[in-house]
């Protein structure tokens, strides 16, 4: 029998997925995460990014606005500022969010929070890479 860990993944609006895994993909603030059953208990930050479930039989793929990952041997947890399946991104959207905040970081005259405007530009840049991402697995 393969080994499996339980996974919640919980945005402030819902709870996203809640189900058994192989493995769980994140995207860690200092690089990609991979956990598999009994990992060792860690809490870290996580940057916008795609988490990735490998249940065994299939692949499942979200998008993580930012947020929080708790692993115990048994249960991760990610705490999701925004959390969306990654077949429901808008690529549209993504390439228009993109676009608005290059425009705003260009702009030296504006009165703008450039601190804002990067994280915006880094979570439309995200998006726009698991939407590549997908289409290449696909």
């Amino acid at each position: 029998m393969t080994m499996t860990i339980h996974v919640d993944i919980v945005s402030a609006e819902a709870s996203i997925y809640s189900g058994l895994a192989e493995m769980v993909y994140a995207p860690g603030e200092m690089g990609e995460l991979g956990i598999a059953p009994r990992h060792a208990p860690l809490v870290t930050r996580l940057k916008p990014g795609e988490i990735r479930i490998d249940t065994g039989s299939e692949e499942l793929d979200f998008f993580i606005s930012g947020g929080i990952l708790e692993v115990q041997p048994h249960v991760v947890t990610v705490l999701a500022d925004t959390a969306i399946r990654a077949d429901d991104l808008d690529e549209a959207k993504a390439l228009e969010a993109k676009k608005r905040a290059e425009e705003a970081l260009a702009d030296k005259s504006a009165n703008i929070d450039f601190a804002k405007a990067q994280a915006e530009l880094a979570e439309a840049a995200a998006q726009l890479q698991a939407i590549s991402r997908l289409r290449k697995t696909r």
